[in-house]
């Protein structure tokens, strides 16, 4: 695989600082059922990384300590971790808000045959991974048989609620453009997608979150191969919109990898940008946040950061802009 930090760290990415945090976003570790290319994580069956269980113990008292009241699970397939259960359990009886991005098709693996259930009696929000609404675009990106997967487990979703306003069970889908382009306009896309899916499989579901791709990790390597990483640079950069850093994710999320170790974003988890001591120059862990805040820290950019303010910008939430 090709490296795209040496590609990335030279910027002009305008300098920022983190706020308050309220989300608190844990990558349980990056063994995956799938190997999609779009992956900026590089997740996947093969993959060994998973937290530790006393890093996980550590998490329900950041989470009381800081006050942080949004707990967001991710992988790999966060729900393939050992502890990911009693996580949920410990996270929801705090109060906190947990989020579960799932992939969908883990609710059919051995051994998860429960998770659906488990997932709407904590009433955790799912935000569901669903590149397009059509069977060829999907199983071209995630795998042969993937689309029908996902359908099956969306319908299992919306009949325990999910999807349905008012239930307290929030189904939120996430879409990725196939190539090396921008994310289209998220509220008529999700307009599509509502129309689409439940018109030919009577699916229903909260809000669709557009995404960019970001140029790292397998997206990254495979851009390198086919000569178009510096144009989809480009692109990022010649869309940039100022507008958009004040609503960045980033100022407002902690990332913690697999090892508890801090950084401003997913992406610069992937990158190994993590959280450093202004003093020792150490990488900060989860455990640090149990006895102090990293509010209005700069955060660490590079190139890749223009894929998050490019258009009507990107993140874990989707579009940050009309």
């Amino acid at each position: 695989m090709h490296a795209t930090l040496p590609l990335l760290q030279s910027s002009d990415f305008p300098p920022i600082r983190r706020q308050a945090t309220a989300t608190l976003q844990v990558n349980l570790g990056y063994r995956c059922n799938q190997s999609c290319v779009h992956c900026h994580v590089n997740a996947g069956p093969d993959r060994s990384e998973m937290m530790a269980l006393d890093t996980v113990a550590l998490i329900p008292q950041v989470l009381a300590a800081r006050g942080i009241g949004t707990l967001d699970l991710t992988g790999g397939a966060p729900e393939l971790h050992a502890g990911f259960r009693d996580l949920v359990r410990a996270a929801r009886a705090l109060g906190v808000k947990v989020i579960d991005r799932c992939n969908l098709t883990i609710l059919f693996e051995p051994g998860q045959e429960g998770l659906a259930d488990f997932l709407a009696e904590h009433e955790i929000e799912v935000v569901a991974s669903l590149p397009c609404y059509s069977m060829d675009n999907v199983d071209r990106q995630r795998g042969k048989g993937v689309f029908d997967k996902s359908i099956a487990a969306l319908q299992r979703l919306n009949a325990l609620g999910y999807g349905h306003e008012g239930s307290g069970r929030v189904l939120n889908l996430i879409y990725n453009p196939l190539g090396a382009v921008l994310p289209p306009a998220q509220a008529a896309l999700e307009a599509d997608y509502k129309r689409e899916l439940g018109v030919h499989f009577g699916i229903v579901f909260n809000r669709l979150y557009a995404l960019a791709n970001m140029p790292i990790q397998r997206f990254g390597s495979m851009l390198i191969s086919k000569g178009l990483f510096n144009g989809y640079l480009r692109l990022l950069k010649d869309n940039h919109r100022d507008a958009n850093l004040a609503q960045l994710m980033c100022r407002s999320l902690i990332s913690v990898d697999w090892l508890g170790r801090l950084h401003d974003c997913d992406f610069n988890q992937q990158l190994d940008l993590p959280l450093v001591d202004g003093a020792s120059g150490e990488a900060r862990h989860l455990r640090d946040l149990l006895h102090a805040d990293v509010d209005g820290a700069p955060i660490r950019v590079a190139e890749h950061c223009y894929g998050c303010t490019a258009g009507n910008g990107s993140s874990c939430g989707g579009a940050l802009g009309a």
